[in-house]
């Protein structure tokens, strides 16, 4: 039998994570985390690195990177852009499904 056992965190968007809980959720460095950071994938809150806060969307968006890089093996600046169009796709689909609505 091939049972597996999932872990799983329920966060709602009021969920903030440090960097350090951030990188522990995904299993990753502090050193990757920085980089999606000065890339520009994340947007913590927070001046410096001690006092930032992660949202939940940020951590959604740092698994899609680490999917993105193990999977395709895309470097940083081609998961950003990769990052930037599938939310510009989920956007335009949000606003089609509000016109169909709208037209009903």
């Amino acid at each position: 039998m091939n049972d597996k056992i999932l872990k799983g965190l329920l966060l709602d968007e009021a969920t903030v994570l440090s960097l350090d809980d951030l990188c522990q959720a995904c299993s990753s460095s502090n050193e990757w985390v920085i980089e999606l950071v000065q890339e520009g994938i994340l947007e913590p809150q927070g001046q410096r690195q001690t006092q930032w806060q992660f949202s939940a969307r940020c951590l959604q968006k740092a698994h899609a990177a680490m999917r993105l890089q193990r999977d395709l093996d895309i470097n940083l600046s081609g998961i950003a852009l990769a990052l930037d169009l599938l939310d510009e796709i989920d956007s335009l689909k949000s606003r089609l499904l509000q016109l169909e609505q709208a037209a009903k």
